[in-house]
């Protein structure tokens, strides 16, 4: 079987890349881009996964509190919740539901005063649409019995209130008893049963859960609530089943998803990723110019070998398929070294942190200052994908002028003091 010869443009390119120079900065220069590139390369994959790990774990924490999907009635109250709920239910993509009942109050301790939302739920169904069990820091979500007038707050509105487990508070609500002295606001008094901490401040500080039952009577609802939340089984289709339930329901009703209740988070968060996807980049971009200084460099020390080549019989595109060899090779050897170290890093982000915490003796994410005190990463392929590509493409346009340079040389002219 004879030997498989490669193009004579690929040979020499790769001679050039691989052969002892006698400048020896032209080699310091490709080694120096090399390295950037690989750098660039890494330092987007690690911050990218990062924040994908970020974004996962904060909309872990709002969906454990908040629901994939609400539907609502006109005034905030829902009289035919169960039917609504059955119908719900035949969607395939619903996996289950609860009613619940919101409404806006004041909770007092003494001199102690917090405004907070007031959540009315049933424990057992509860249960299959939020992750209240896994945050609850003291007690249960099922000592909140009807009759018993419970309630589970936030960690943050607890500590504000200054209660633990068995004290008691006053909840006041809009809602007004008729007087002889006018229109007062209606009072109960409150067990606290339990504190629950989900990781986001808007519910830590702001959010008080009761039975349904206590909400019902408290408010005046009767059998009424205000809505009912429903848990998909891909959160990320819950516009599309949205959809399928504005037009399968019977009746009038407001749909909402939680790509709509917090649609500034999630298009704040995705607009961060973008512009360090383009900040990042720029490494890559500086990088990709020390491929033009390196092959402009090439080009000035090889003038006498491109001299010879024309007089050979090479055409221009030959030799600037020579210099665009040279220079990929740069760019593909960065990025691939890019790319291996930034996945093996991106991998072992929980392992790495600890080590470096360790080396500098510190936590660099305290757990009583940050939620999230683990660095969280989740490797997303299509963005190691985009990072490569983008890579290759900026490393493959760095060599374009200095190779177009090169077959503009004229033989004559470089052999005449040769």
């Amino acid at each position: 079987m004879s030997p498989v010869l490669l193009p004579f443009e690929l040979q020499i390119g790769l001679r050039y890349t691989h052969a002892k120079r006698s400048n020896h900065f032209i080699s310091f220069i490709s080694i120096v881009s090399m390295a950037g590139i690989a750098l660039g390369v890494m330092a987007l994959i690690v911050v990218l996964s990062v924040m994908n790990g970020f974004q996962e774990e904060l909309r872990a924490r709002i969906l454990g509190v908040a629901a994939h999907l609400e539907i609502s009635g006109p005034a905030n109250r829902l009289a035919d919740w169960r039917n609504v709920l059955e119908q719900a239910r035949r969607n395939k993509e619903v996996v289950s539901g609860a009613p619940y009942v919101n409404a806006e109050g004041m909770l007092a301790n003494g001199d102690l005063v917090r405004g907070a939302i007031i959540r009315g739920v049933l424990p057992e169904m509860e249960n299959q649409v939020a992750d209240f069990a896994r945050d609850m820091k003291a007690g249960k979500l099922t000592d909140l019995q009807p009759g018993g007038f419970g309630i589970i707050l936030g960690a943050e509105l607890a500590r504000a209130l200054n209660v633990v487990p068995g004290d008691k508070l006053v909840l006041l609500t809009p809602q007004g008893n008729i007087t002889p002295a006018g229109v007062m606001p209606r009072v109960k008094q409150f067990t606290v049963t339990g504190i629950f901490e989900a990781g986001m401040f808007e519910y830590d500080s702001g959010l008080a859960l009761i039975n349904l039952r206590d909400a019902q009577k408290l408010l005046r609802l009767g059998d009424d609530v205000s809505g009912v939340r429903l848990k998909l089984d891909d959160l990320f289709r819950a516009p599309f089943v949205t959809r399928e339930l504005a037009n399968s329901l019977s009746g009038h009703y407001y749909l909402t998803d939680w790509t709509q209740s917090h649609a500034n988070f999630f298009r704040a968060v995705a607009i961060e990723k973008r512009m360090m996807f383009l900040i990042l980049l720029l490494i890559v971009a500086v990088a990709a110019f020390n491929i033009v200084s390196t092959l402009v460099m090439a080009v000035t020390d090889k003038q006498s070998d491109i001299a010879i080549l024309r007089t050979l019989g090479a055409r221009p595109s030959s030799i600037m398929k020579i210099f665009i060899v040279q220079g990929a090779f740069i760019g593909v050897f960065g990025t691939l070294m890019g790319v291996a170290s930034g996945v093996l890093l991106a991998l072992n982000v929980e392992t790495v942190v600890p080590f470096i915490e360790h080396m500098v003796g510190m936590d660099l994410f305290p757990a009583d200052v940050y939620y999230i005190s683990k660095l969280p990463s989740k490797l997303v392929w299509s963005d190691v994908g985009i990072i490569v590509g983008v890579s290759l493409f900026i490393s493959l346009a760095a060599t374009l002028y200095p190779s177009w340079r090169a077959s503009r040389i004229n033989p004559a002219e470089a052999l005449r003091y040769e």
